[in-house]
């Protein structure tokens, strides 16, 4: 009886010290720790992008060593969302209005664009489609492919909209 009373508390001590240790090291960031547990991410004021946005940049044919302005062309605006918690949602895309003459695009998003309680959280610019069969390989000089992150912009006073510049970005001829 003696023995089975050492016996107990031997392993009780060992079951109380294991999980004693055990729980002082998850604290260090190990799976379950408290670090680990689902919380509302903290949106960092200042680095999410305002609803009030404009992208511009230039689209070129690029034809041997020649860059020539593409009229016509369309570039896609992609931007992940946050809701009111901080949690990322759908992410919304835009398509720019078609190239000028010059290969200029212009894009631009109204407040009334994003949904209700959500912040854009990360926005980028991709070449979208060509107007010219034979220019119409979409390069990815300038992100054009991976997508050109929208990063520092020049505030608009009049406007009260952050402009964003990217690109230029290139179409290529089929090899």
């Amino acid at each position: 009886m003696k023995m089975a009373s050492i016996h107990f508390f031997v392993l009780s001590f060992m079951l109380f010290t294991s999980l004693f240790l055990t729980g002082s090291f998850a604290t260090v960031g190990d799976y379950g720790s408290e670090e680990n547990v689902t919380k509302k991410p903290k949106l960092e004021d200042g680095k999410l992008l305002s609803s009030n946005i404009a992208i511009q940049g230039l689209v070129y044919c690029k034809s041997g060593s020649k860059l020539i302005p593409l009229e016509g062309a369309l570039t896609r605006i992609t931007c992940v969302a946050a809701d009111e918690y901080g949690f990322e949602t759908t992410p919304l895309s835009f398509l720019s209005e078609a190239t000028d003459a010059k290969g200029y695009f212009l894009a631009t998003m109204c407040p009334l664009d994003v949904a209700e309680k959500r912040v854009l959280k990360e926005c980028r610019a991709f070449l979208e489609a060509s107007p010219w069969n034979n220019c119409s390989d979409p390069s990815d000089i300038n992100k054009g492919i991976s997508g050109a992150v929208l990063h520092s912009y020049r505030f608009l006073h009049d406007k009260n909209m952050n402009l964003y510049t990217v690109g230029p970005f290139l179409f290529t001829s089929s090899p």
